[in-house]
């Protein structure tokens, strides 16, 4: 169980760059423990403000409701409180709900509610289905704003007022407008999270709409350059963070771009590029191919020589 309250969660992870890690399969698809623990010692060794077990990057949608609880457990063993553990939930509300309870048995700190499998809603709907989840758990709750789940500013300043434990908010449409309107509406009431794909592309306009922290996949294989663009995002240093998003960001985006899926196949083919091999995506994502793993190396020995401008000039 945790010990964090939802505002005290949301204020954490609000401080600071997010990162969803991935999950390792074996060969048979199976879950790897020691590879996640490996993975997840080493990455609370970064400056992060939350890590998101079984989350998309986790590939939570090929996961069982089982699955999801181990994967978390494992999560909130291994990280010893260093730093939140935030669980993914997501399909039809009776499952949503029952993987959320099972997260908060095994210790997560929070829940991300992915959208319901496939449905389309409308917002009294959907609305009927965060509270549902809310209500199931003491825990906090993001909600993540995407795809089949688009809440209304009026829908979730409804649910702020019935929901305590829904704290926070998670855009991943990109929709400049709404996001504008959410944040006039809700103001400091919930902790507002970038959820775009490759948010750093978007880190810097969402800074200047209240958007403070951002999930970033690639921190799963290159936490230093993640934490150190995030940072140049935070002093709004743009010299840094075009040189990032020159170098290494847009490059990837463009190799992520040409097969369906590569979002998540991308950061595994990442963490075999540095030697954290963490197996294949599971069926129905494919992995990388040789030559654009070799594209992907070649664009991660180039990241030593992506600097900060302020240490440029000392």
């Amino acid at each position: 169980m945790s010990k964090m309250t939802p505002q005290e969660m949301a204020q954490k992870i609000g401080s600071g760059l997010l990162s969803f890690p991935v999950t390792p399969f074996k060969a048979d698809y199976s879950f790897d423990e020691a590879t996640y623990r490996a993975n997840m010692d080493w990455l609370c060794g970064y400056d992060v403000a939350g890590l998101f077990a079984a989350g998309g990057t986790g590939e939570f949608f090929s996961l069982t409701p089982t699955e999801v609880s181990e994967v978390v457990k494992v999560a909130v063993d291994e990280t010893k409180s260093r730093v939140p553990v935030l669980a993914g939930t997501g399909y039809g509300t009776a499952i949503a709900r029952e993987i959320a309870i099972g997260a908060e048995k095994a210790g997560a700190d929070g829940l991300l509610l992915l959208p319901p499998y496939l449905t389309h809603s409308e917002q009294e709907g959907l609305a009927a289905h965060v509270e549902a989840v809310c209500a199931s758990v003491k825990i906090g709750v993001i909600v993540y704003n995407r795809d089949n789940a688009i809440l209304q500013p009026d829908t979730l300043a409804r649910l702020a007022e019935r929901c305590p434990n829904l704290v926070g908010y998670k855009d991943g449409i990109g929709d400049i407008e709404l996001m504008t309107r959410v944040y006039t509406k809700l103001g400091d009431r919930l902790t507002y999270v970038g959820g775009l794909p490759t948010a750093e592309t978007f880190a810097l306009p969402y800074l200047d709409m209240g958007v403070t922290t951002y999930s970033s996949a690639v921190f799963n294989f290159v936490p230093e350059f993640a934490t150190n663009f995030y940072t140049a995002v935070r002093k709004r240093d743009h010299a840094t963070i075009h040189a990032g998003l020159k170098d290494f960001i847009l490059p990837l985006i463009a190799i992520r771009n040409r097969r369906k899926g590569y979002a998540v196949s991308i950061i595994k083919a990442g963490m075999k590029v540095i030697g954290r091999d963490s197996g294949p995506v599971r069926p129905p994502l494919t992995d990388l191919t040789e030559q654009e793993i070799a594209e992907l190396t070649a664009l991660v020995k180039k990241l030593p020589a992506i600097r900060s401008s302020q240490q440029a000039a000392e």
